[in-house]
Order: C-alpha cells, then structure tokens, then sequence
C-alpha cells in the first residue's frame, strides 16, 4: 500500500500558480473592456483611485510572496505526515498477515486437544476395564496366593502364565496411558501458547491501525488546510488585481475615446473649397499578457504507453500493463484493491471503492499469473535480489519512492511504462492513472519482478 510523496508531485501538477494564470486572465479582460465601446467617452477613475488599487495589487502580490514559504513548508510537512501513514499502514498489514498464521495455528492446536483428550479418554477407560476384568478373574490377588490355590501342578503352570501376561498387559495399558496424558498436557500448552501469540498480535494490529488511521486523517487535513489557506491568499490577488485591471482599463478607454469634432465655419461665398475636419486617429491601448510557462504534471491526458516491452517474460509483463491500465479513473482507496482486484478501503476509504498503490501493482501481476505480495514494501523485498539501476529501466519493472535508506521506509509504489511514465493510484482524492516518471531525494529504487 501506499502514497505518492506530496512534495513530489504536488508542485508539478500544479504547475504555474493560479494566482498567475489569474493575473493573465485580468490582462485580457482590459484588452476586452478597450473593445467594447470604440468611440464612446468614458468618465475616467482618478489617479488617486489608480493608485490605490495598483497599491492594493502590488501588497497582495507581496503578501503571496511572504507566504509562499510558508506553504511549501506546509505542503512538505502534511507529505511527510501521508509518508508516515503509509508506512504504518504496510506495520499494521505485515501484523494482519501474521495474526492470521497464529490464528490458524491457534485452530490447529486446539484442534490437536481435542484429540488428544479423546485418545486420552480412551487410554483411561482401557485401564478402568483391564482393572475390572482382572479383578473379576481373580488375576489382582497376591502372585503367591493365585499359585498356593492352584488344584495341581498343570493349573499352576496355567496360572503362572496368565499372571505374567496379565502383567505384561498392565504395563503396556498403564505405559500407553502416561504417554497419551503427556501429550495431551504438551497439545493443551501450545493451543495456549498459540492462543495467546493470536491475542497479543491482534493487540498490536489494533494499535498500529489506530495509529496509521490518526497519521491518514492528520494528513488529509493538513493537506486540506494548506489548499484552502493557498486558496484565500489567491483570491485576495486575484480580487486585487481584477479591481486594479478593471480601472486601468476604464482610464484606457476613457483616455482613447475621440475628441468632439469642431464646427466648420461656413465657407466663404464663391469658395470652391471646404475643410474637412480631422478627428485624432483612436489608438487602441492594452496590455499584452504573457502566458506563464506551466509545470508538466498529471494532466488529463494520458502519457502514451509503450506497445512492445522487450523484456524477459514479455507476455507477463504486457498482461500485467493491460490490467493495471485498465483500472486508469477509478479512485485512490486507502487499504483497497488487492489481487482480486479493487476493493474498498479502510477507514477513512470504507465506502471508496478502488486500489492503493501496492493493490494496483499487486493486481496487475497477479493478471499475469505473479505474486509480488500485498504492501510495496513486501513487493520490493520479494524481489530485492533483481534492483534495476535508473538507466536500466523497462517496461514492467516497479519503482519505489521511500523516505529514508532502509526498505522499511518504503511508502509508495508504481509500474513503469517505459517512455519516462508510469501508472499508479497516486494518493486520497486522485484517481488511478498515468503519469511522467520522477526522481528525487526519496526515489527509492526499482525491481523487476520477471526476472
């Protein structure tokens, strides 16, 4: 399971910052208001009032310049905090996998003393008989009175005998009973032991899913607050540059609107001429706007995919691109989707149905017939023994994104596609979908299941 770094590949999907975009859009607007009306006087705003509203603009444009550390310190804060989600997720779901080995070994166990009771019971009710039978023959009195009682020499050999086979077989019954009660004791202690291991880890799996739950919220809310303080400071730009926008373009018009033609004086009797009056020829002011360069990031439309792969087991490796391409659109579910396909999530994800990173990647291969496990984590350590260098990169390998050196630091998961893209379910609120490849400091590294 897991989630893209924030960080990341918050900034390139954003790209140019609206407040940008918005400032162009108010350029345009004042080329739109010098057209309106070509030739109509308008009352011009003062130059007091000029003034205010670029004094307005250019404080708010400060003011987003004061704080635009702040919200990238904030954005690469509520990413580390999904970072340490994810990661206390995959504790929580390696605890899981593990309480369910020591709860199947708990059945087993208890199942083993059920058994062993019951040979137990058996062995004991073998004694109660032979005890019963031997005293009913006489066989339990004295060796010496049994021989002392016998009619002859031939019944004493006869009895002899039978006391020491009835011997032999009281050995045997009360030896077999202390075997069946040793046993039974062992069964009864590992059923307890078993028992207790399934009670401690489901313990534990509470705990950590608590704590990955309070990591998940904390993080989505950070996030959520950053977008909306990032909002308000954009809006107050925006209005501030729409108010300055507005009045500079009605100054514009107002000062590009034609002189009021004079009066020809009559032309003289006799006159073969007359003069023409010459208005000022308009010229149309504005402001040109400049189109920021954009960031590349998870736009629309989708990266192209490679159609061969070239790779060992290329058929798998297909299949697996296929399946996981096929899922492109469908929601980020924390904890959903798996080999089976997507699935619903964990709280907060209960009633979102779709895939985690790890389900995606775990989905796409078991198309193809190849366990990678149910966590990155997992499905970097299963393959660890085939690391694929950047420059080695193909289509079908998986690439990690980690926020330290060790494998347990492991968070996020996708499929290269080749070409410098990859599909991945990305994060809460996105969807499954193909994006550009990238590298930074907590690029992990990459494996490639197929060998």
């Amino acid at each position: 399971m897991g989630i893209a770094s924030r960080n990341a590949r918050g900034r390139g999907s954003h790209g140019t910052p609206r407040w940008v975009l918005r400032g162009a859009g108010t350029g345009i607007a004042a080329l739109v208001l010098l057209g309106l009306a070509p030739g109509v006087a308008a009352a011009a705003p003062s130059d007091a009032e000029v003034a205010a509203a670029q004094e307005a603009r250019d404080a708010a444009a400060a003011e987003v310049g004061r704080l635009a550390a702040e919200l990238a310190a904030a954005a690469d804060e509520a990413a580390r905090a999904g970072q340490a989600a994810q990661i206390a997720l995959q504790d929580y779901e390696e605890t899981r996998v593990a309480l369910e080995a020591a709860q199947a070994a708990a059945a087993a166990a208890q199942a083993a003393v059920v058994a062993a009771q019951a040979e137990l019971a058996a062995g004991r009710a073998e004694v109660v008989g032979f005890a019963r039978r031997s005293y009913m023959e006489g066989s339990t009195a004295p060796a010496i009175t049994a021989l002392m009682s016998s009619g002859g020499p031939a019944e004493l050999i006869e009895r002899a005998s039978l006391l020491e086979a009835a011997g032999t077989h009281r050995v045997d019954v009360v030896g077999r009973l202390a075997v069946l009660e040793q046993q039974a004791t062992a069964a009864d202690a590992q059923a307890t032991g078993a028992a207790d291991e399934a009670g401690r880890l489901q313990e534990q799996a509470a705990v950590q899913l608590q704590v990955a739950q309070g990591q998940e919220i904390a993080a989505r809310q950070q996030t959520a607050a950053v977008a909306e303080q990032q909002e308000r400071v954009e809006q107050t730009l925006a209005a501030a540059e729409a108010e300055f926008g507005e009045l500079a373009a009605a100054r514009a018009v107002a000062e590009a609107a034609p002189s009021p033609a004079p009066i020809a004086p009559p032309a003289p009797s006799g006159g073969s001429g007359s003069t023409t009056p010459g208005g000022p020829s308009a010229s149309g002011g504005g402001s040109t706007s400049t189109t920021p360069n954009g960031g590349s990031g998870g736009g629309s439309t989708p990266a192209p995919v490679p159609t061969t792969v070239g790779a060992p087991s290329e058929s798998a490796v297909q299949t697996a691109i296929d399946a996981a391409m096929g899922q492109r659109g469908l929601p980020y579910s924390w904890g959903g989707g798996g080999s089976n396909g997507p699935g619903y999530g964990i709280p907060p994800d209960t009633a979102i149905w779709g895939f985690d990173c790890s389900g995606l990647t775990e989905y796409a291969y078991a198309r193809a017939g190849i366990r990678i496990g149910g966590t990155s984590r997992e499905q970097y350590d299963r393959f660890r023994h085939r690391t694929v260098a950047r420059a080695d990169l193909r289509a079908g390998d998986l690439v990690f994104w980690g926020s330290g050196t060790s494998h347990e630091s492991i968070y996020h998961v996708a499929l290269y596609l080749g070409d410098g893209t990859v599909v991945q379910a990305p994060e809460s609120g996105d969807v499954v979908k193909v994006s550009a490849m990238w590298f930074g400091s907590d690029y992990f590294g990459a494996v490639r299941p197929t060998g």
